[in-house]
């Protein structure tokens, strides 16, 4: 059994005059907590919902198309909703490369007091490189690591040409590569305005690595067909087609095939994209809205008696079944079970494209904020009224959560300096008590021993 002190007293008295208000704060507080922690899961769970409608958006379309070669090995392709379904033949001639340039052996030479080397490029543009400058070491001689350094930093080259030095097998050279394929990024360099020398004459000459060309492709066979020609290996001359190539064919090859068709799989990926995301958002808001089970234990959720929570559940429920230019997702194969979830079927759902091409997309319409359509944007302005950092409700609720929480915090400061001075005045007191109690003890065992002694006498 714990020894009765002053101090344990003293705790007893003053739990037990702030016990009540205690278990009330706590409870309190415990609530607040719990709101707090479902607001910013119901938060998480809308913005999850909104991006998956962002998303869907971003696509452009709900249906998709694809693209595909019948050889891999030449290069691939891509396909947007606005491709129109055919097959093509294509011949790779040959695919844009970079310039790329060496100097062998420059020699170190005293720093430039003549005028600057100028970069010229295949597109007409150029810059200027001050090699007067380039002296990063201050030791009067300038390096090849150092003009590399100067042609890279230069005003006016913006990365279009990078500098560096190779070693190989005891021969320095300093390489110029250009970061643009095709005949636009060829490379000269002029160096004319440096003063007669060792290095001007290094300048003048170069060596090819890699020569600057186009790319060429045949829209049919090479030589007969469409020529297409460009400094990139990106084509998009097919309407709502991009096609990169990577490697040329052998002249005189059979064109490959492209060919361009609707892709069902992508079509259906899309809708169960949006299904599978509003299934996650009811099941989150049904978890915050449940009403438990009293007989089991299971206590009810925190929103369970919360109208506005109940409303956003029934709003988004309403929406997702409302028709837009004259379609539903009923009619595009979604359907919803007893519980509210939604499935869609494939084979409903491709019926349904085929005899309508352009229902999926005006059912689903757009997100945007300047051209909002359909239930996406629909969805998305709904949701806006929940998520606004400035004015949402859930921002409303949330604030009102942390002045709530504030103001227990404050009573619980309040009870716990309440607690403090009984506690202190009791084992004042207590002690004071204990310590009459000690003295009348002594008291005591003087008077017996007093008596005792006089007994033994008589």
């Amino acid at each position: 059994m714990a020894d009765v002190t002053p101090a344990s007293n003293a705790s007893q008295l003053a739990t037990l005059y702030t016990q009540n208000a205690q278990s009330l704060l706590t409870r309190q507080t415990k609530t607040a907590q719990s709101t707090s922690s479902a607001l910013t899961k119901l938060q998480s769970s809308l913005q999850s919902f909104n991006t998956a409608l962002t998303t869907l958006s971003g696509k452009k379309s709900m249906q998709q198309s694809a693209a595909t070669f019948s050889a891999t090995t030449h290069g691939s392709a891509t396909a947007s909703a606005s491709a129109q379904a055919g097959t093509y033949s294509v011949f790779v001639e040959q695919i844009a490369t970079a310039h790329q340039i060496a100097f062998e052996d420059l020699p170190a030479v005293p720093v430039a007091t003549g005028g600057p080397i100028t970069v010229n490029l295949g597109n007409g543009g150029s810059f200027a490189v001050n090699l007067a400058a380039a002296d990063q070491d201050s030791d009067g001689t300038l390096s090849q690591a150092e003009i590399a350094r100067a042609i890279n930093q230069a005003s006016g080259n913006g990365g279009t040409v990078t500098a560096g030095v190779v070693t190989v097998g005891g021969k320095t050279q300093m390489v110029l590569s250009s970061t643009r394929t095709g005949l636009e990024g060829a490379i000269t360099l002029d160096a004319s305005a440096l003063p007669a020398s060792d290095l001007k004459t290094a300048l003048s000459g170069s060596r090819e690595l890699a020569a600057a060309q186009d790319a060429v492709v045949w829209l049919g066979p090479q030589g007969t067909g469409i020529e297409l020609r460009q400094a990139s290996n990106t084509f998009t001359a097919i309407d709502g087609v991009s096609m990169t190539f990577t490697q040329a064919m052998a002249a005189g090859a059979t064109p490959m095939t492209l060919t361009v068709a609707a892709d069902e799989s992508g079509t259906q990926g899309n809708v169960k994209a949006f299904v599978e995301a509003y299934n996650t958002l009811k099941k989150a808001l049904d978890d915050l809205t449940s009403t438990g089970d009293a007989d089991n234990g299971v206590s009810a959720a925190v929103f369970a008696s919360d109208s506005g929570i109940r409303n956003l559940k029934n709003r988004l429920n309403s929406m997702i079944r409302q028709d837009f230019g004259g379609a539903s997702l009923m009619s595009f194969g979604v359907s919803a079970d007893r519980s509210g979830n939604l499935s869609v079927d494939n084979a409903k759902l491709k019926k349904a494209v085929d005899a309508n091409p352009d229902g999926l997309d005006a059912l689903f319409g757009k997100t945007s904020l300047t051209a909002s359509s359909g239930m996406l944007g629909g969805l998305g302005s709904y949701l806006e009224g929940w998520l606004s950092s400035t004015n949402g409700q859930i921002k409303s609720r949330q604030d009102s959560m942390q002045r709530t929480q504030k103001a227990l915090n404050n009573k619980q400061t309040r009870l716990d300096n309440q607690y403090d001075n009984y506690y202190e005045r009791y084992l004042k007191q207590f002690s004071i008590l204990e310590s009459l109690q000690a003295q009348m003890s002594q008291s005591s065992s003087l008077m017996s021993s007093l008596f005792s002694s006089n007994s033994s006498k008589s």
